[in-house]
């Protein structure tokens, strides 16, 4: 039994050295013939060409990534300059504006002087009065200048001539006047239409109508809302058929024989930034002129 198990594994180990040996040859013979070299060639070119194609494939995104970046900078300042010069450009704009406004109205007032045909004393608003309403304006001009107390102040606004006030206190280089909506302010007037006369006062306040009294009941199938009320030009302390106002408002008072008129203001005060001063003494003369011309 022991001997028939010796033979047994010798068969067995012979036939596996016999497979080593053949499979070494065939390893042998084939390194001897140059095909291993050849594949490992073309798995080292394989391995290398990938990964070089990679490399490129980074690089290249690598690249744009740069170029996009260095594209979005350069936009940016390009954006920012012009932002920067479309700045400069409305700045223009609004200068220009601003000094076509400034030209239009300056020739409204000389065309203003030019038609009343007397003197006035051109003036820009400095400040406001100190009181909460605001009644009162300062201009740069004063007695240097001849404005004198009591003369009466107009303004050119859209294209509309109204009165503004009259000269209430003088200085060497400044000059107060008094708003037309000053409680204290009275006002000598005309309806243009009809022509009867009556007082516009101020109610103290820019955000109140001026009121008009003393027109009587029976006119009031002539007045009409828009009517124009003027300076009547009496008492020489306005200028006379300077536009005041428009009706804005007919109430009837059963306790009055008078009707309660409402005015709106031809000036709009908040925005009212300069005035021209009327010489009293040419100003009476012209109303002479006026009334014997009827």
């Amino acid at each position: 039994m022991q001997k028939q198990g010796k033979s047994k594994f010798k068969f067995r180990f012979q036939e596996l050295l016999f497979i080593i040996l053949v499979v070494a040859s065939s390893v042998m013979l084939s390194f001897s013939s140059g095909g291993f070299i050849i594949n490992f060639k073309n798995v080292g070119f394989t391995i290398f060409s990938t990964i070089e194609k990679g490399v490129a494939t980074v690089s290249f995104y690598v690249k744009d990534a740069v170029d996009g970046v260095v594209k979005l900078v350069n936009l940016s300042k390009e954006y920012d300059e012009l932002t920067e010069k479309l700045k400069d450009y409305e700045y223009m704009q609004r200068t220009n504006a601003a000094i076509r406004k400034e030209n239009a109205r300056l020739k409204e007032q000389l065309g203003f002087a030019d038609s009343i045909q007397q003197k006035t004393i051109p003036a820009n608003i400095i400040s406001r009065g100190a009181d909460n309403l605001h009644t009162t304006l300062i201009i740069d001009k004063g007695s240097k200048d001849g404005i004198k107390k009591n003369m009466s102040v107009v303004a050119i606004q859209n294209g509309n001539i109204g009165v503004v006030g009259k000269v209430v206190s003088v200085g060497y280089t400044t000059a107060q006047i008094m708003n037309i909506y000053n409680s204290s302010c009275s006002i000598s007037a005309r309806m243009q239409n009809t022509r009867d006369i009556g007082l516009v006062t101020g109610n103290g306040t820019e955000d109140k109508p001026l009121s008009m009294k003393y027109i009587k009941k029976r006119v009031i199938s002539e007045l009409h809302f828009g009517d124009i009320v003027v300076t009547s030009g009496e008492n020489g302390n306005y200028l006379k058929e300077i536009p005041i106002g428009t009706i804005s408002k007919v109430s009837i008072l059963d306790y009055d024989t008078s009707l309660d008129i409402e005015i709106e203001p031809v000036i709009n005060f908040s925005r009212l930034e300069s005035v021209m001063v009327v010489s009293n003494t040419e100003m009476k003369s012209q109303n002479e002129e006026k009334e014997e011309t009827k």
